[in-house]
């Protein structure tokens, strides 16, 4: 099977999207399929050694978000001669913007599915990046274009799903939930981790993730002040890079955590990635905007639970006490939560045991689904059964 996976974050990996988008592309391979990515120009540097091929085109910084790229595939002459003569039997939308469009273009154009991943609370970052309700709104209404134009949608979650239909998609929706590579964190890698931060043997609470106030990292902080207040032995490190980083940085000093919080920056290396899950002794995710996050499931390999805010998207494949956390959305109740994982710490290691029993589910295990997903929907094309997309084209 010829797979063309369409992204717009992907090396170097920046977020959950781009992870998924890389496992995606690995695990196809490894099964025996050629897989073409498609994304913005980034600077990677090497990029030897791949099973896969990336085909980029020339790409510009957002503004406000300098580790994100966009850019227009068709107006970029050697893309387009490059993509020629790479032949696709369906296309792979991670996105519906720069590289979601470039799949809905050459699916039009070659007569072949195309399948949709909804992954983000799109509303979310219009608003907080334009400031308006009604351009938030009307960017909505292009997602859900998109997604009408589509083969078939996937989402994440069961509550990935239900935030796609409450913007106004109408359509059906298959859950294909997100994988994970299983591996183990090496002694060594833990030893360097604690060398590195000084995290001597204290308890150590870990948030991985987007330096961006939307993740809820301020009730993190506030917790972890009020946990400083009651006198509670910790460490907390937030690896991670975005444009709120200075502000947290600020208001780390503000908290008065200075000497127990560490800003890790965002880590390319895995070994060390796996270390921090692996030493940590929970993982705070208080998110309300992620929706299936990896770094929750990447935490779980590692054996280290999570806490999450009950009700949210994120906390739907958490039972409490049982394979993670949940908590209300105020420091308060986080700092209680907290304190319960910090005075038995034998109770949240055999939790964390359980979260490794039953969050985490290999890709090539997922891959199987998709696969089938897409032999089906190749096989539909190929009879002149999908035709929606062709009906209207951007």
């Amino acid at each position: 099977m010829r797979i063309g996976q369409f992204t717009d974050t992907f090396l170097p990996v920046v977020d959950g999207v781009g992870r998924v988008a890389l496992a995606y592309s690995e695990t196809l391979c490894k099964m025996g399929h050629q897989v073409t990515v498609v994304t913005p120009m980034y600077d990677t540097g090497y990029r030897g050694g791949y099973p896969f091929e990336i085909v980029d085109f020339v790409g510009m910084s957002l503004p406000g978000m300098k580790q994100y790229k966009t850019g227009e595939a068709p107006l970029d002459a050697h893309y387009r001669q490059r993509m020629r003569m790479i032949p696709l039997d369906i296309a792979h939308a991670h996105s519906p913007f720069t590289a979601g469009s470039e799949a809905l273009r050459l699916a039009v154009m070659r007569k072949i599915p195309l399948v949709a991943t909804f992954h983000s609370k799109y509303y979310d970052d219009f608003l907080k990046t334009t400031k308006s309700e009604a351009i938030a709104k009307a960017g909505v209404k292009f997602v859900v274009d998109y997604y009408e134009r589509c083969d078939e949608v996937w989402a994440v979650g069961d509550a990935t799903a239900q935030v796609l239909h409450e913007y106004g998609y109408e359509g059906d929706i298959v859950v294909m939930p997100n994988g994970v590579t299983l591996r183990t964190a090496s002694q060594d890698a833990v030893t360097e981790v604690e060398r590195r931060w000084g995290l001597g043997k204290e308890p150590m609470i870990l948030f991985v993730g987007q330096m961006n106030w939307k993740k809820n990292i301020l009730t993190v902080l506030e917790a972890c002040a009020k946990l400083k207040q009651d006198n509670k032995k910790f460490q907390l490190v937030l690896a991670g890079q975005g444009p709120d980083l200075k502000e947290i940085e600020k208001k780390i000093y503000e908290l008065n955590l200075g000497d127990r919080a560490h800003l890790a920056g965002h880590i390319t290396d895995t070994r060390i990635l796996d270390g921090l899950y692996s030493r940590a002794t929970v993982f705070a995710f208080p998110s309300l905007y992620d929706n299936a996050p990896m770094v929750v499931r990447e935490a779980a390999v590692m054996g280290t639970p999570s806490v999450m805010v009950r009700g949210s998207s994120a906390a739907e494949i958490v039972t409490h006490g049982d394979n993670g956390y949940l908590c209300e959305n105020d420091a308060e109740d986080l700092k209680d939560v907290l304190t319960g994982i910090l005075n038995d710490p034998e109770s949240a290691r055999k939790v964390g045991e359980r979260t490794r029993e039953t969050i985490p589910v290999p890709w090539d295990t997922i891959m199987e689904t998709v696969i089938e997903r897409y032999t089906r929907l190749i096989a539909l094309g190929r009879e002149g059964k999908l035709n929606k997309k062709f009906l209207r084209v951007i």
